[in-house]
């Protein structure tokens, strides 16, 4: 089933509300009073929205057996990344499943897996198309006009509440005190609404606890470059990873079909952003355990790797109408985007990571002096984002080439002067059109 832009903001909201009433429900029995959930002030549980989003769009193909366990593994790993976020920037833990058997640092557990598995398997089965069918009774203005401005409340809402979370509430209390009167005005207004968010959260979330040990950390100025975990060391490893990643490939492939052929995911440069967004997503997710033993590692890199190439391909597929990568010929795939054999790759080259590359990578980039360290991360920030948007471009117009779409615009006739079907079949050359469903020759 494919999804408009549109329907998938529908989508969201829409989950998002249901899942603030379950959450509301189960806090209030506990609590023997209602208690707002939520990150927001409003009627809002992002996470639900989020989760079920990510399942319409990255289960597409599955059924069965296989769409449960797949719903489970997306509502796991995102309910993990949400603990680990909330933990990473507001320095608390807002849900414990410590008591729960078969927990890993309270932030995901078997039951909290099974309730994500079954309700994955009712939204992407019924759900959604029950919800669409609604959705599309009422006229395509009034519902567009409609979600626009729920949106902007939301962002408003959010946005003040943030701003608590981050501690910028003893800013608004200056700025209250300013001359100038719309300063002031603002500053009150802001004051007023994060005092009240900070008092919902305190009801709502009583387990929330404060982590001391991470603030006096991130208060420390004599730290290195890039020291732990942060925004500068995974933008390095990513760089780092797309690079290697693309090495790696030209090199297998060379082995095994006999032929050196381009395995760069953009047209500039050597890189495979496919393993560089990867290896740093697994550094930041694993990071707080990259001390536990190889089978923890191992079978976590696996269950991470398999469900980001299954969703790398689902994009792939809907973004560009290209299929990248094809395992259909090879024993244990699911739907030939990925395939037991290369999951475990995934988990193997996850143990090797963090036992013997990673530190010797992070001591490396962390000698590197801060103003340089600093630079040269923007640098390569500069051209990851040109580079991105332009290979974004040639592949969408690569697409509408097969789709007959003729060259109107001027980005169109620039993509196809510079990047025409012979220089894209050069750098991707196994990708395969999901239109005539064969690779090109």
């Amino acid at each position: 089933m494919k999804y408009q832009g549109l329907e998938l903001l529908f989508l969201f909201f829409l989950y998002s509300f249901v899942g603030w009433i379950l959450e509301t429900i189960v806090a209030a029995t506990k609590q023997k009073r209602f208690v707002n959930r939520g990150l927001i002030n409003g009627p809002i549980c992002s996470i639900y929205g989020v989760g079920a989003v990510a399942m319409s769009i990255g289960l597409r193909g599955l059924s069965g057996g296989w769409l449960f366990v797949g719903a489970m593994i997306y509502g796991t790993v995102i309910e993990w990344i949400a603990g680990h976020w909330i933990e990473k920037l507001f320095q608390e833990k807002w849900w414990d499943y410590s008591k729960a058997r078969w927990n890993l640092d309270g932030y995901i557990c078997a039951y909290a897996a099974i309730i994500w598995g079954t309700l994955g398997f009712f939204i992407t089965t019924w759900g959604n198309r029950w919800f669409l069918k609604i959705y599309h009774v009422f006229p395509k203005f009034i519902t567009t006009i409609l979600l626009w401005s729920v949106a902007a409340l939301i962002i408003v809402d959010a946005l003040a509440s943030f701003m608590l979370l981050l501690g910028k509430s003893k800013r608004l209390h200056r700025w209250e005190e300013a001359n100038i009167p719309f300063v002031k005005l603002s500053g009150k207004f802001s004051a007023w609404i994060v005092a009240g968010v900070e008092r919902r959260i305190q009801k709502a979330y009583p387990a929330a606890k404060r982590l001391e040990d991470e603030i006096l950390e991130r208060t420390d100025e004599n730290k290195p470059f890039a020291y732990g975990c942060g925004f500068y060391k995974l933008v390095l490893l990513l760089m780092i990873g797309a690079f290697l990643g693309d090495i790696i490939e030209t090199i297998f492939c060379r082995l095994t079909m006999g032929s050196w052929m381009s395995r760069s995911g953009v047209v500039w440069g050597q890189f495979s952003f496919v393993w560089g967004v990867a290896l740093a997503m697994i550094t930041a997710l694993l990071y707080k355990y990259k001390d536990r033993g190889d089978s923890f590692l191992f079978l976590v890199g696996t269950l991470l790797g398999g469900t980001y190439e299954y969703l790398c391909s689902v994009l792939s597929e809907i973004v560009f109408g290209k299929v990248f990568w094809d395992y259909s010929h090879m024993a244990f795939n699911l739907g030939g985007r990925i395939n037991l054999l290369y999951c475990f790759f995934w988990g193997i080259v996850t143990v090797i990571w963090f036992k013997y590359l990673y530190p010797w990578f992070s001591n490396t980039i962390e000698k590197i002096p801060k103003k340089i360290g600093i630079l040269v991360t923007w640098l390569m920030i500069l051209f990851i984002i040109p580079d991105l948007g332009v290979s974004y471009a040639a592949l969408t117009r690569y697409n509408q080439r097969e789709r007959g779409i003729e060259a109107v615009k001027p980005w169109q006739k620039s993509m196809d002067r510079h990047f025409d079907d012979a220089e894209m079949e050069r750098i991707y050359p196994k990708a395969k059109s999901t239109i005539t469903n064969t690779s090109k020759k």
